[in-house]
């Protein structure tokens, strides 16, 4: 176990860009597209994790070779970065904050559906204790943040990552769907259902993270490296990206395993919570919401700090946890992720509806590292070459489709 948690604090910036990625968001697009789909998706999770793993890749060289960070350095060394740093930054922090009320009022109505499995006398749909969950958890996420450094920020996602990843799979191994059905996943296809094109922009939105991207040379300074950890953070980026790719894929193979081939599907967060139930009963569902809590928490603790984090990137390139303006901020975020939860809402319909919000702020993140990491007088011998300009070339061709597609979703969700 020992060797296990040195491996992982190896890879801490990593497992941080998993707690922005791989959260409740994901886990609930993975599981209703898997109910709702099986593995048919899967292509649109393998390309996100594979331009995420670009991304990373280029953040982290950005900061090693240079000393500086990407909203910074984008506003000191290109033509325009001021504004472009500005609007980087409002795009990346709207996004995160829609999506934070949809994660709170997802986890909270997950940990209430769970006691109600083994409290059968507790009322169905409950406002009140729902709400008082989600109070209770952005209660403890804000001390946490009061008094935290990066150090503590980074166990504290190890563990919930972590346990998120045992947790779903296991379930998938419990359920596993037919070998044939995940190899014709990786064929890109995009059903002609109502709902498919959210669907997957609401996948880009919550795997291909912008605020990833723009928050790793923060992690990677805070952290200490420097030009000779170039070959770690390589490998930090790949082992991140990769391990998006198996837990998000775990998720989506146990809702297509359970509750495709029966033709169910997830619309309420009761839905996710029987997923298991036909195959494994009640302990394999208490795994299930392990998993979805967990993810909760991972993606919650990092969200909030998004705003602060980027604004003092802005103002200075550092990572600064004990400012009044962090903590300030940072309890902002926290009352504002109680809306969901406040108003009753839907947390399903609202987490899809919200990750999607994501999608748009991205070929203006990529477009920015091409130029920063193509910036001769600043990266010198370390200049993006012909595999990472491809990578990235792609990437953003490939955001654009996506906010298209999203543009496209939005409209029929709200018809």
């Amino acid at each position: 176990m020992k060797r296990i948690l040195q491996v992982l604090l190896a890879v801490g910036p990593g497992i941080f860009a998993i707690g922005y990625t791989v959260g409740t968001g994901s886990v609930t697009a993975m599981a209703k597209a898997g109910s709702q789909f099986g593995m048919q998706l899967l292509w649109v999770l393998a390309l996100s994790c594979l331009f995420s793993w670009v991304m990373m890749e280029a953040a982290g060289r950005f900061v090693l070779v240079t000393g500086d960070t990407a909203v910074h350095g984008c506003r000191r060394h290109l033509p325009g970065g001021r504004w472009l740093a500005i609007l980087m930054v409002i795009g990346v922090v709207t996004g995160q904050w829609c999506c934070l009320s949809g994660l709170v009022g997802l986890s909270s109505a997950a940990l209430y559906e769970s006691l109600r499995l083994f409290l059968p006398s507790l009322t169905e749909n409950a406002y009140w204790p729902v709400l008082a969950i989600a109070v209770t958890i952005m209660g403890l996420m804000y001390v946490m943040l009061w008094h935290g450094g990066y150090s503590f920020f980074e166990k504290v996602l190890i563990f919930f990552v972590t346990i998120l990843g045992i947790s779903f799979i296991v379930s998938m191994f419990v359920v596993l769907p037919p070998v044939g059905q995940v190899a014709r996943g990786f064929v890109p296809s995009i059903p002609a259902v109502p709902g498919a094109h959210l669907m997957v922009a609401a996948f880009v939105g919550t795997t291909m993270a912008a605020p990833t991207f723009v928050v790793r040379p923060l992690l990677l300074k805070a952290k200490g490296w420097t030009r000779d950890n170039l070959r770690q953070q390589s490998v930090d980026a790949l082992t991140g990206a990769a391990l998006m790719f198996v837990v998000s894929g775990a998720v989506m193979a146990c809702a297509a395993g359970a509750l495709f081939r029966r033709g169910l599907e997830i619309n309420q967060v009761l839905d996710m919570v029987h997923t298991l139930t036909p195959v494994a009963g009640r302990y394999a569902v208490a795994l299930f919401l392990v998993g979805t809590l967990s993810a909760g928490l991972s993606s919650v603790f990092p969200i909030c700090m998004v705003a602060p984090l980027l604004i003092s990137d802005y103002r200075r390139g550092e990572f600064d946890s004990r400012s009044t303006l962090f903590r300030v901020l940072c309890g902002l975020a926290c009352v504002l992720g109680l809306a969901v939860p406040v108003f009753g809402a839907n947390p399903i319909a609202a987490q899809i509806a919200t990750q999607v919000s994501q999608v748009f702020v991205l070929p203006l993140v990529i477009g920015v590292f091409f130029a920063l990491l193509n910036h001769r007088t600043l990266m010198g011998s370390q200049r993006a070459g012909w595999f990472l300009n491809t990578g990235m070339t792609v990437a953003f061709a490939f955001s654009l489709v996506m906010s298209f597609v999203a543009v496209k979703g939005l409209i029929g969700f709200f018809r």
